[in-house]
């Protein structure tokens, strides 16, 4: 188990025999500590959404039907999935050029009040039920944290988020793409969307999209998997240093640095796998045609209009710009999360010991 000695991380001997290492994260499993994962989840992710936002503005145009791109994006390429990642970094930065030459730069941050709105909440149920449900199936597997509980954990914390936010995201979404139709400006901010989604295609219209977020519980299944066992490599190595008497000095920054990098190569490799969930969540969300048809009208037809019109490359639309901002976005909020809960733990353990 990871202790903390003069404001490092060490490895308590008597307690490395311990087949099953507590992660940095875990702090006392009692049910009042729920209130301290909501908290974390929160700032994490409102610290990291407000960072990212322009990047959020650049794939969610990218992701719709309403985006054309620009020849020049294109000189020496088509719009395939193997299309290099360096033409897509171009597009995305070229993207993020026109929109503060034509929008200034509140156009970069388009959709940052719902996003934050939602993002808050949002992470704030998620790691608390996550941790929570986490808590409870370890509990009921002996205490053992195992791959099958982070998955279990993770997926019902996805679903419970993805229904709680649902509209939320929706006037997200169409707030930042109605700037690409300048002709059909609909809604004057956030709760003036809201009321119009309520009005013309009724309450059920702000939960557009949910069942393309229910198919994205995936990535945030992955994710947390992935996390949790780079975290328990970590945790194995410095048992073993530990162990083999190698000097702790210096280490805390490091330390530090490790989670955050678990973190971002947790989402990266989640968000690649799942991408498509996203393009298709947003074109369900997009705003309907003036005479309120929907083109897009459920997941699979959804999926089956976008392959037939523009191809398997259009699935991954925006793909570049998300990654640019879903990975740096999830290394800075799991590192405030578990900056915030151990810190919690640290002063947990002072009190103890006063």
């Amino acid at each position: 188990m990871l202790q903390e000695k003069e404001g490092k991380f060490t490895a308590s001997k008597t307690e490395s025999v311990k087949p099953q290492a507590k992660p940095l994260s875990t702090v006392e499993s009692t049910s009042q500590q729920a209130w301290l994962h909501f908290v974390a989840g929160g700032v994490g992710g409102m610290i990291g959404s407000s960072l990212t936002c322009p990047l959020d503005v650049v794939k969610t145009r990218l992701q719709s039907s309403l985006y054309k791109p620009t020849p020049t994006f294109y000189s020496h390429a088509h719009r395939t999935v193997f299309s290099t990642v360096s033409t897509h970094v171009v597009e995305t930065i070229g993207i993020l050029k026109t929109i503060h030459h034509q929008e200034g730069v509140r156009g970069l941050f388009k959709g940052l009040g719902p996003i934050l709105v939602g993002v808050v909440p949002a992470r704030a149920i998620y790691f608390a039920a996550y941790g929570s449900g986490k808590r409870f199936l370890s509990d009921l597997n002996g205490g053992k944290e195992t791959s099958l509980v982070h998955l279990s954990a993770a997926a019902s914390a996805g679903i419970i988020t993805a229904t709680a936010t649902s509209p939320i995201w929706l006037v997200k979404t169409r707030i930042q793409l109605q700037a690409m139709e300048p002709s059909a400006i609909r809604y004057k901010n956030s709760l003036d969307c809201a009321y119009q989604v309520v009005k013309t295609e009724g309450v059920l219209g702000l939960y557009r999209g949910v069942s393309a977020s229910y198919l994205g519980v995936t990535e945030g299944t992955l994710q947390w998997v992935v996390y949790e066992k780079l975290k328990s490599m970590i945790h194995r190595r410095r048992r073993a240093e530990n162990d083999e008497g190698v000097s702790t000095e210096n280490k805390s920054f490091g330390d530090w640095m490790e989670y955050f990098a678990a973190a971002g190569t947790a989402k990266l490799f989640a968000a690649v796998v799942t991408y498509p969930h996203e393009v298709v969540r947003t074109r369900l969300r997009q705003t309907p045609s003036v005479d309120g048809v929907h083109k897009y009208t459920g997941l699979t037809q959804c999926f089956k209009l976008i392959l037939k019109e523009e191809g398997v490359a259009a699935l991954y639309g925006g793909m570049t710009a998300h990654v640019m901002r879903a990975v740096p976005n999830a290394a800075i909020m799991f590192f405030c999360y578990e900056a915030i809960i151990h810190t919690f733990g640290q002063q947990q353990q002072r009190n103890a010991n006063a």
